[in-house]
């Protein structure tokens, strides 16, 4: 199986997550269908098959947080330098727009575009990867093709 790479950070992130999966809302949805039992027919019972239902979402996100945990290859960005490589910030510019944009490169697990966390295997960070300061990059985007220059990478 290949490792995930992941920061810190969304390690303890998931960890987080399956922590309320497995002791909090576990319970909780095992409490419901016993209660949802006790009205009776289980066929026209709609409490019954929306707490299943749930409980099926539940087990499943617990098996794959479960499997990712499993094959997290954690990564300190702090001890990295040098060109564009996983856990790198890097702020760049639109060529086309002058449009300022930072982000943190970062596994898929842990990616939010809104919170400028970039999936490793997106677009754009695949096409960053191995650049350095002062860089053209091109990149085709769903959007279409645009052109930016890297103005700075930190590892923080």
């Amino acid at each position: 199986m290949e490792k995930i790479p992941m920061t810190r950070a969304g390690f303890v992130k998931l960890e987080a997550e399956l922590k309320q999966l497995k002791s909090v809302e576990r319970p909780e949805i095992i409490k419901a269908i016993a209660e949802a039992r006790e009205h009776g027919d289980l066929s026209e019972n709609a409490e019954y098959h929306s707490a299943r239902e749930k409980q099926s979402f539940i087990e499943g996100r617990i098996k794959e947080l479960e499997g990712v945990l499993s094959l997290a290859d954690v990564i300190d960005p702090k001890t990295l330098s040098g060109t564009i490589k996983f856990g790198a910030t890097v702020t760049l510019v639109d060529e086309d727009t002058d449009e300022e944009k930072t982000w943190r490169i970062v596994g898929e697990y842990e990616a939010n575009i809104d919170k400028g966390l970039l999936n490793i295997r997106s677009p754009i960070a695949r096409a960053l990867i191995g650049k350095d300061e002062g860089d053209s990059v091109e990149v085709r985007t769903p959007g279409g093709d645009r052109s930016y220059e890297v103005l700075k990478i930190t590892f923080e």
